[in-house]
């Protein structure tokens, strides 16, 4: 039986494999804790789960290991996956590559320092919020929220069934493309680039943002229109609709009914700061979220018909990582979550697909690109293109 490893990247190390070959062969992959790997322990950084080895690998982990990846670790992360900033209290916080004073972000962040340190070469994670995009974006790296419907989530760790995905996260978006293609099986191909329509909705996402994102995601506009791409300002009445979805209902409700059987959620092992927002789920009754997800298809399929061709344009996150010492209290840990989960936890919502890209020349300061459901290969083939013209 394993023990934990208290490595603040790594919570658990692999023994080394033979990969079979494969379109993943050569390419190492650091997995989530809240994805099973027959044989090793899925904690999903919590000291109240995984006391006994999982029997089988998740499907998406099966389908890499299929293709002929590497897997090396189980990577640290936020307690459940519950915050967009990257902290565990339990097994320790990595910190971020590009700045050693501050966060990863998270919730998959050793994830994040593990391919930004050069330990592996992708990360297989989770993204309920941003939790693949956000630590993408502060640590130098591309991260890819596809449809949740395209990769399948048996053997995960929910947080919440209605918002969860899993995806990639890597240094370039061709291996975030390879490795996405082997975990939804898809051969689909981008559509007709030229119908796409690329908005930077004035009335969502650009407030609140620190001087060098602002910066960074205006120079980044301004290099994508003088290369030619027709890029729109202005607001968008459907993002109204979608401010007033009481969004952290999903993640509250649904861990508090998956995690109840399995242990107290009063729990004093339990990050005191995830105890407190599963807690607030006994506030929601079940006729009131049954409405929040009435309203929820209802925001989708309204947003789906009026900008089906729609490419979202947002920074990534409003802020820069922050500063270890600016979450140590409690009132800063959740006014900066919320903040840093603000932009990317719309696409969660929207049942959409989401690429962050990062701006090279601005360090720990993404481009979003977000884009209805089933847009993923229009979303990576955007995302190869504007690499390129991002950073040279």
């Amino acid at each position: 039986m394993s023990t934990p490893h208290h490595d603040p990247i790594f919570t658990e190390r692999f023994a080394e494999q033979s990969p079979q070959q494969g379109a993943l062969s050569g390419v190492t992959v650091a997995v989530k804790d809240n994805l099973d790997v027959a044989g090793y322990h899925t904690r999903a950084g919590s000291l109240l789960l995984g006391h006994t080895p999982a029997k089988q690998d998740a499907e998406a982990v099966a389908r890499l290991r299929a293709a002929g990846a590497e897997l090396i670790g189980h990577t640290n992360m936020t307690e459940l996956a519950y915050s967009g900033l990257g902290l565990n209290p339990h097994f320790g916080t990595p910190a971020n590559p590009l700045f050693p004073d501050r966060i990863p972000g998270g919730s998959t962040s050793g994830g994040a320092v593990a391919v930004a340190t050069g330990l592996a070469d992708a990360a297989l994670g989770t993204d309920t919020g941003g939790s693949l995009r956000i630590p993408a974006a502060f640590c130098g790296l591309v991260g890819f929220k596809p449809t949740q419907e395209s990769v399948p989530s048996q053997g995960c760790v929910p947080l919440s069934t209605s918002l969860d995905s899993i995806g990639p996260m890597a240094k370039d978006v061709a291996t975030c493309e390879q490795l996405w293609r082997v975990l939804s099986g898809s051969n689909q191909t981008a559509g007709q680039l030229n119908d796409l329509e690329f908005v930077v909705p004035s009335n969502f996402g650009l407030d609140q943002l620190d001087e060098a994102v602002a910066t960074g995601f205006w120079q980044a506009i301004e290099t994508l229109k003088q290369q030619g791409v027709e890029i729109q300002e202005r607001p968008l009445a459907i993002l109204e609709h979608y401010k007033k979805l009481p969004v952290w209902q999903f993640a509250a409700v649904e861990s508090a009914r998956h995690f109840a059987p399995l242990f107290d959620l009063n729990s004093e092992q339990l990050d005191p700061r995830v105890r407190r927002r599963i807690a607030r789920a006994a506030s929601v009754s079940p006729e009131e979220f049954a409405q929040t997800q009435q309203d929820r298809l209802a925001w989708i399929h309204s947003y789906t018909e009026t900008q089906a061709n729609t490419i979202l344009l947002l920074p990534t996150v409003a802020c820069l990582p922050p500063r270890f010492e600016q979450v140590s209290r409690d009132e800063d840990f959740d006014r900066l979550n919320l903040l840093c989960l603000r932009n990317t936890s719309l696409a969660n919502v929207l049942d959409g697909c989401s690429l962050s890209l990062p701006l090279i020349s601005h360090p720990g300061v993404g481009l979003l690109l977000t884009a209805v459901g089933k847009k993923d290969a229009e979303l990576l083939a955007l995302g190869a293109a504007w690499e390129t013209l991002l950073t040279n």
